[in-house]
């Protein structure tokens, strides 16, 4: 599968659980990928973890971050 491929899988995933109003809450990256925690906000007891590999995932991730952040530091 071509990296390209992989990374719009990825996206799809996070985008996915960002529309049913997860939020990302944990990040632990490694040699491996990044783990990243996704808690919904209605219940912060559900929460999911993926396993992101490709680098265009992990920058679209932590763009995702850093524009909650000037959300929060905004209003």
């Amino acid at each position: 599968m071509s990296s390209y491929k992989e990374f719009l899988e990825e996206k799809e995933k996070i985008d996915r659980l960002l529309q049913k109003d997860y939020v990302i809450t944990k990040v632990h990256e490694n040699l491996s990928g990044a783990f990243v925690e996704f808690t919904y906000t209605k219940n912060q007891e559900d929460k999911v973890e993926l396993q992101i590999l490709t680098a265009d995932a992990r920058k679209y991730f932590s763009s995702i971050i850093i524009a909650n952040q000037k959300k929060s530091a905004v209003g």
